[in-house]
């Protein structure tokens, strides 16, 4: 493996995320919609917790920060499916990889910055719509990386 390689790998891994934040986006909107569940603020919560200067307790800094949160996990997390391609992991298995990573990752930060109780406490509602938007998310970063390698 070239560091060529490694580069190319995540840049493609990180325009995958990028392609799979939209879908699970349009896929949460459409959720929302029918459940009439609000939009989720633990982006917002985690940046807030992580920004230097930015107060978690602060609903501003919440709302401003839930975007940016929200599209750099995506694209960020994207790289992690390009380095799972590096390590032999392919197709879907590496989705399926990529999806217990995300998700495992995600549930352990937030219980550790407090901002969630452990999932198994989760209602059923919430931890429905976190499981299918990462879901949706894993499976689309999957096939447009698989797309573009």
């Amino acid at each position: 493996m070239t560091d060529t390689s490694l580069a190319r790998a995540t840049v493609r891994g990180m325009v995958a995320g990028a392609v799979g934040a939209v879908a699970m986006t349009l896929t949460q909107r459409v959720e929302m919609s029918m459940s009439g569940r609000a939009p989720s603020t633990v982006p917002g919560q985690v940046g807030a917790h992580l920004v230097p200067g930015a107060d978690p307790g602060s609903l501003s800094d919440v709302a401003r920060l839930g975007g940016p949160v929200h599209w750099g996990h995506g694209i960020a997390m994207g790289a992690l499916r390009g380095l799972l391609d590096v390590a032999g992991v392919h197709g879907p298995a590496a989705s399926a990889t990529h999806f217990a990573l995300v998700w495992g990752g995600d549930a352990a930060l937030y219980r550790a910055l407090g901002i969630a109780d452990v999932p198994w406490r989760w209602r059923g509602d919430e931890l429905g719509a976190d499981l299918l938007g990462k879901g949706v998310y894993a499976t689309v970063t999957g096939a447009v990386y698989d797309a573009v390698r």
